[in-house]
């Protein structure tokens, strides 16, 4: 092949590629896709900006990836993976008739998306079981299970229960302990709802009481987890009867119709039964967290923040003050969503910034107001933070460094199981643009 044959074969190959991969966008969950494109108008947002074009994709992949446990089969997953151990002499020791003792793996971080709301909650899961018929299975199957059941719109009760079961019934041991250790974001209060779960079968199953029950207190010596903990959260979770924040909210206003719509052709897409008693109301209370996010004027809000915050470094007659100092307003808590994936993001922003005098706790409450407005709407972390200096830069004189970390679930979404793991985004104008001491010194007193 001559050269020239050979770099027309590689464009045309290229242009298949390209061609290719756009037919296989448009392919992947052509349903979600219209029906996000459905929302993002209801939030007043132009479906063709840059920044959001591609949202309705991204959007499909990481509901398709999220939810792929629907199409897994755990005793395809678990054939193959049971190995002979023939266990101690006589199988006389522990509880098991085959080799012996607990087998526990602690510590698997999991995600899932919630059914009450469709956004993602934290898992920590640990998993054991006492081994029967002379035979284990091997250890990393019980992760894969776990993950399976995981990558399903759920409740922590019934996940738990779910790979309980499952177990028991595709490795037959003589008992499985299963306890997830639960996070749900609440924005409502601007915290979390924790919650610790456990479900238990064959020896695990014999006593229902985890504070007197031998074994179960093994397994959770083993955890380093108190069995009384453990006892106190079954309570609590027997005593009510929800556990997702949107749940206990009530909703003010009704979403458009439409976008109700939207939502369900997504559940419906997903394999779900939108008229399931679990999932009837999922609609409303995703979109009545979704509408938080909706468009509203910038000028309106600048002119109140303007009427309120009077520069600090500017005398009545517009004099500059002497004598500056460098400031700084921490820890102010961050609430947004991603306008990537349409999931949350939440951290905290520092702002530092030099002045005569530091403001007073008024204009403090205003620079929350700040942070709040810009993240009252689909974002990116970069602009948010260049957003929020150079709307305080005029009301603090005009040297402003801004900071934000924030955690996204967006990165759960995308398969990047590293819970604890930050972003961090700095905005600099004035004076720490040019001064890197003055940088130093606010970064190194950053929390």
């Amino acid at each position: 092949m001559g050269a020239m044959d050979e770099h027309q074969y590689e464009m045309k190959l290229e242009g298949a590629l390209n061609l290719g991969c756009m037919k296989t966008g448009m392919e992947i969950e052509p349903e979600i896709q219209a029906a996000v494109r459905i929302l993002l108008q209801g939030l007043g947002e132009d479906v063709d900006r840059e920044g959001i074009k591609k949202t309705p994709l991204r959007v499909a992949k990481a509901l398709r990836d999220g939810t792929k446990g629907y199409k897994q089969n755990v005793q395809e997953i678990v054939e193959g993976a049971l190995f002979p151990e023939a266990g101690l002499e006589n199988n006389r020791v522990g509880q098991a008739g085959g080799v012996g003792g607990l087998v526990i793996v602690r510590d698997l971080n999991l995600y899932s998306y919630c059914e009450s709301c469709l956004l993602p909650f934290q898992v920590k899961c640990h998993v054991g079981y006492v081994p029967s018929g002379q035979q284990v299975v091997g250890l990393s199957k019980l992760s894969r299970v776990a993950d399976v059941f995981a990558k399903r719109l759920q409740n922590p009760q019934r996940l738990a229960d779910e790979i309980c079961s499952s177990l028991q019934l595709s490795i037959r041991p003589t008992g499985v302990a299963v306890v997830l250790e639960c996070l749900h974001i609440d924005f409502q209060s601007g915290g979390w709802e924790k919650l610790m779960v456990s479900s238990g079968s064959g020896v695990f199953q014999d006593q229902k009481d985890v504070n007197n029950n031998n074994i179960w207190t093994e397994f959770f010596s083993l955890l380093k987890i108190q069995s009384s903990v453990s006892g106190n959260t079954q309570k609590r979770i027997n005593s009510i009867s929800h556990w997702c924040p949107s749940e206990a909210s009530e909703t003010s206003t009704i979403p458009p119709s439409g976008m109700i719509s939207a939502v369900t052709s997504m559940l419906r897409a997903l394999g779900e039964d939108p008229l399931r008693k679990e999932l009837v109301g999922t609609p409303t209370r995703f979109l009545s967290w979704l509408m938080n996010f909706q468009i509203c004027s910038i000028e309106k809000k600048l002119n109140a923040f303007a009427g309120n915050m009077l520069e600090p470094n500017m005398k009545a007659n517009g004099e500059v003050k002497c004598n500056m100092k460098a400031y700084s307003e921490l820890n102010l808590p961050l609430w947004s969503m991603c306008e990537h994936h349409l999931l949350p993001f939440y951290g905290v922003v520092h702002i530092g910034y030099f002045s005569a005098e530091e403001i007073n706790p008024t204009r403090k409450s205003i620079l929350q107001e700040v942070v709040h407005f810009y993240g009252s709407k689909l974002q990116v972390q970069e602009r948010l933070t260049k957003e929020i200096a150079e709307t305080v830069a005029p009301f603090l004189g005009g040297d402003v460094i801004v900071v934000a970390e924030a955690s996204h679930t967006c990165m759960l979404s995308r398969g990047v199981e590293k819970f604890g793991s930050s972003t961090a985004t700095v905005a600099v104008l004035g004076r720490f643009s040019t001064d890197s001491e003055a940088r130093a010194l606010f970064l190194g007193s950053l929390p």
